[in-house]
């Protein structure tokens, strides 16, 4: 008997220096080489140090706390390993691995790209500006008053309706409502009512329409204004800076015309046309509308506490989606706001 329990903790010893060459002779090589590492040595299931604390008892009593402390070194070795192998793979320095050739030109990362929209727009921003617009902005939830009747649009006028307007709240009377604006007009209303001429701004933002979506329409969209009052302000103003603006987006030998049209808020008022040259339609191309203008109503002055005696002024307003598909070659509206990636890259 004393023979048979000699040889038992023979056995737990051997097995013990079997497991230490073990631990120093098992390749960490890759992340999962690690994990099967790992398990094999510290699972508490089926881990071999698991199995050998199971065998302390097998051992001679006066050699059991040697036993006990070389186990826990084993352990602490195998940890040890366990968190230079993690070091060394993170570090791209895996055993067999080829070193990095710090050489090579570094790896170029995707760039992404501005909106044609928000391309378009600052285009056109950066034209008015360099000759001498400042940039306004305003609110896009307005009141019926800065949005319409401020701007000289009768109760009965069709834009007011249900079905042209997002209104928040309903209007009573017609100077009541909350709405998402039309247009971005409401913003030179707020700039001349707080401020003296002269006055030159751009307005660009987003409005709202409850239009049928559609190839060439949208129940959103971005305009820019354009607003200059002062006194001795002409219609040969208006055609001065929008065929230098034509000519800006378009080229030197843009072909434009003003045609006459009606805004409630301004008289005379004009559309504005370029001439788009298409070797495939009869005539060789068409005529196609890039803004609407025209000199301030003076019942729009004198709402705002202007003299309109003294001061005239002209605006003018313009779709930047129009601009953008003319200028990049979009026949559909809808993709402008469908985030195609394939689409987008494009741009950039």
């Amino acid at each position: 008997m004393e023979e048979s329990n000699t040889n038992v903790a023979e056995a737990a010893l051997t097995a013990l220096n079997d497991l230490k060459n073990e631990i120093e002779d098992t390749a960490l090589d890759s992340t999962q080489a690690a994990d099967d590492y790992r398990i094999r040595f510290l699972s508490r299931k089926q881990g071999q140090i698991t199995a050998l604390l199971k065998r302390i008892p097998d051992v001679a009593p006066e050699d059991r706390k040697e036993f006990g402390q070389q186990i826990n070194a084993a352990k602490a070795r195998v940890e040890a390993r366990l968190e230079e192998a993690a070091s060394a793979l993170s570090g791209g320095a895996a055993a067999g691995a080829a070193p990095s050739d710090l050489t090579l030109p570094g790896r170029t990362l995707p760039q992404g790209s501005l909106h044609p929209i928000t391309q378009a727009q600052r285009l056109i921003t950066k034209v008015f500006e360099s000759y001498g617009f400042e940039v306004a902005e305003g609110p896009e939830i307005e009141d019926d008053w800065h949005n319409f009747s401020a701007l000289n649009f009768p109760p009965d006028h069709p834009a007011r309706d249900m079905q042209d307007t997002f209104f928040i709240e309903e209007p009573e009377n017609s100077d009541d409502g909350i709405l998402l604006r039309t247009h971005t007009s409401p913003v030179q209303i707020r700039v001349m009512e707080n401020r003296e001429p002269p006055i030159r701004v751009i307005v660009p933002g987003r409005v709202y329409r409850n239009e049928a979506i559609s190839y060439k329409s949208y129940c959103l969209f971005h305009q820019v204004e354009g607003l200059y009052v002062d006194e001795g302000v002409t219609m040969a103003d208006l055609k001065q800076i929008l065929h230098a603006f034509a000519r800006t987006l378009f080229g030197e030998d843009v072909v434009m015309r003003f045609r006459p049209s009606f805004f409630p808020f301004t008289e005379p008022s004009a559309e504005v046309d370029i001439w788009w040259q298409d070797d495939d339609l009869p005539g060789g191309g068409r005529w196609m509308e890039i803004l609407g203008c025209g000199m301030v109503d003076p019942n729009v002055l004198e709402g705002v506490g202007i003299d309109s005696e003294r001061y005239t002024g002209y605006a003018f307003g313009m779709g930047v989606e129009r601009i953008a598909m003319l200028r990049y070659g979009i026949d559909d509206i809808r993709i402008l706001y469908e985030n195609d990636i394939r689409f987008l890259e494009q741009f950039s």
